[in-house]
């Protein structure tokens, strides 16, 4: 166990926690009363061509974008035309929507131009179809994610979601019931893309994938780019594009495509859930200090009430070298962090004293807003600006302690890199927290999860 390293006096302590108010960071407004935010004028281009089977839901698709894009600002145009793949017209989009297109509808000037376009830091959106396109054409079927194989007859089944911070996701149950044409795929996406919702194979007919049948995904930094791609395995049906929920749903994949929105799409495995929306999961889980946190299991959350106290996670074990991820959402100008590196107690001051905060309020000094190691290093604010989504929309951090060293991500972005030299505190073990700040403070969390590293030596002192 590590000795106490209390601060010289309570008022000390008190302004590391509660901190003092600033400017808020800079991030795109939600304008379109929707709660998901607006595309601040982007511009998509729909291309649906088709050189093998045609869907007959394409003209519902080109017009649901179009109403969308109209309700949350920004440009559609539609075409059929493969002259449309261009370096120079392509460099006019945000994201490029394949809806279902099949076959092979580009030729080799035109692949190259959509690679480079991608390279360059454009977007992508596949629209099930999209996955039965291009199949001798390598860097298409790894944008995609995966081809499609085979699909059994319509019918209902239960998406299991699986990342709700994904804004195309964010809005959906944990299942989601729906009826359409379910895809099976040549290669599972899993090892490149992260998974946003999965098909439960048992409640239908016709799975072949073995348990594991991603059905939406999305890949950020595309071949080590600024390339962004999202698919989804939805749309077969007309009926798919009159729904509110798939309509969100491809919503949601437009705006991350585009950019008006964040979300960490780098594949993920081997994480361990510590909090999974269930009242069952909180058993290893303490609160210190007054206030507490609301579960809502419908919606799989925790909620600050009250405080200034903390929930801290008293596992098997004190965590060493690992990565702690969670999604975490501000309802207004509130303000709440997350701790690491802390001994057991049930004083919510022993975790200031001790380890270390990473703060979410973004509305505080450099050194104490959102992405800071609260006191002690500020976050790239370009960086962080740039990858944080508002107050209202979900953000979801890495905290990656390996050592002494700190690495803070924010939507799959590295924004602050810290090591510690205190010899009073350490990082190389202690526990991890959740701050309830205090009355006027409404902070939600889900999906916590870690994943133990390989241990690593490093620089810096210990207790």
């Amino acid at each position: 166990m590590r000795a106490s390293a209390r601060m010289a006096t309570a008022t000390a302590a008190a302004a590391l926690l509660i901190g003092c108010v600033s400017g808020p960071a800079a991030s795109k407004p939600d304008s379109s009363g929707s709660g998901l935010g607006s595309a601040e004028g982007e511009k998509v281009l729909v291309f649906s061509k088709t050189a093998g089977f045609r869907h007959d839901s394409i003209p519902d698709g080109i017009a649901a974008v179009k109403e969308l894009g109209a309700a949350n600002g920004f440009t559609v145009d539609a075409t059929e035309d493969a002259g449309a793949f261009t370096a120079a017209n392509l460099a006019q989009y945000d994201a490029v929507i394949w809806l279902s297109t099949t076959g092979d509808v580009l030729n080799a000037e035109q692949q190259t131009a959509f690679e480079g376009y991608i390279k360059k830091g454009g977007g992508y959106v596949g629209v099930h179809a999209a996955a039965d396109t291009e199949y001798d054409w390598p860097f298409y079927g790894g944008l995609a994610g995966a081809y499609f194989q085979s699909h059994p007859a319509i019918q209902p089944a239960k998406v299991q979601v699986e990342d709700h911070a994904h804004p195309s996701t964010e809005h959906l149950p944990g299942i989601w019931d729906r009826t359409d044409e379910w895809y099976n795929y040549r290669s599972n996406p899993r090892d490149r893309a992260r998974v946003l919702a999965s098909l439960d194979e048992s409640s239908y007919t016709g799975g072949t994938m073995s348990g594991d049948h991603p059905i939406a995904w999305c890949q950020g930094s595309v071949e080590g780019t600024a390339g962004r791609s999202f698919y989804t395995g939805g749309g077969h049906t007309k009926e798919s594009f009159a729904d509110p929920a798939y309509r969100t749903h491809l919503l949601g994949g437009i705006r991350w495509a585009t950019g008006a929105a964040q979300a960490d799409c780098r594949a993920e495995k081997g994480y361990t859930p510590i909090f999974d929306g269930t009242a069952a999961s909180l058993d290893g889980w303490k609160q210190a200090g007054p206030g507490s946190f609301e579960l809502n299991e419908a919606e799989g959350t925790l909620t600050t009430v009250g405080g200034m106290g903390m929930l801290w996670y008293d596992g098997p074990k004190e965590l060493g070298s690992y990565s702690l991820k969670l999604d975490w959402r501000m309802d207004g100008d509130d303000n709440s962090g997350i701790f690491v590196g802390f001994p057991a107690s049930d004083d919510p001051w022993s975790a200031v004293n001790n380890g270390y905060e990473i703060q979410i309020d973004a509305t505080d000094v450099p050194e104490k807003t959102t992405g800071s190691v609260y006191g002690f290093k500020s976050a790239d604010l370009k960086k962080r600006d740039k990858a944080l989504n508002p107050p209202g929309e979900w953000n979801t951090y890495e905290l990656r302690v390996e050592g002494e060293r700190l690495r803070i991500y924010l939507n799959g972005v590295k924004i602050n890199d810290f090591t510690n030299t205190d010899p009073a505190r350490s990082l190389k073990d202690g526990h991890i927290g959740i701050q309830n700040h205090g009355a006027d403070d409404q902070v939600s969390f889900r999906d916590i999860r870690v994943k133990e590293l390989p241990a690593r030596t490093a620089s810096g002192g210990g207790r």
